[in-house]
């Protein structure tokens, strides 16, 4: 239960400092829009760290270490099915690079909360 919490925290994060990354970035990419608002990015965050608290059980990689590696590890395994949402955006580097600041924000956040 504390894992789901930390994930929907660290979504929630994630979702209220992107008008500060998306300056910083000069991308205008907004992934709380695409799933359909921070409600939903909520709990998808919260569905996260229920995920990451299987593995975390299993593993014996830190717990802040591991829930920053499994985040970007999800940026980059999607990233491509983003293309077939959102093409130009995910032919765009800077975008690339938010996403990837973004998931770390969320790993960073989840792995100290969990």
């Amino acid at each position: 239960m504390r894992a789901a919490l930390a994930g929907a925290v660290a979504a929630t994060v994630w979702g209220l400092q992107e008008p500060l990354d998306r300056r910083l970035f000069r991308c205008d990419y907004s992934d709380v829009k695409l799933v359909g608002g921070l409600g939903v990015h909520a709990l998808n965050g919260a569905l996260f760290g229920v995920a990451f608290g299987f593995v975390r059980r299993r593993t014996d990689v830190e717990q802040r270490r591991l829930a920053v590696l499994l985040a970007l590890a999800e940026h980059t395994i999607l990233w491509p099915v983003l293309g077939l949402i959102e093409p130009e955006v995910a032919r765009n580097p800077r975008a690339f690079a938010q996403g990837m600041y973004r998931h770390a924000l969320f790993g960073i956040v989840l792995g100290r909360l969990a």
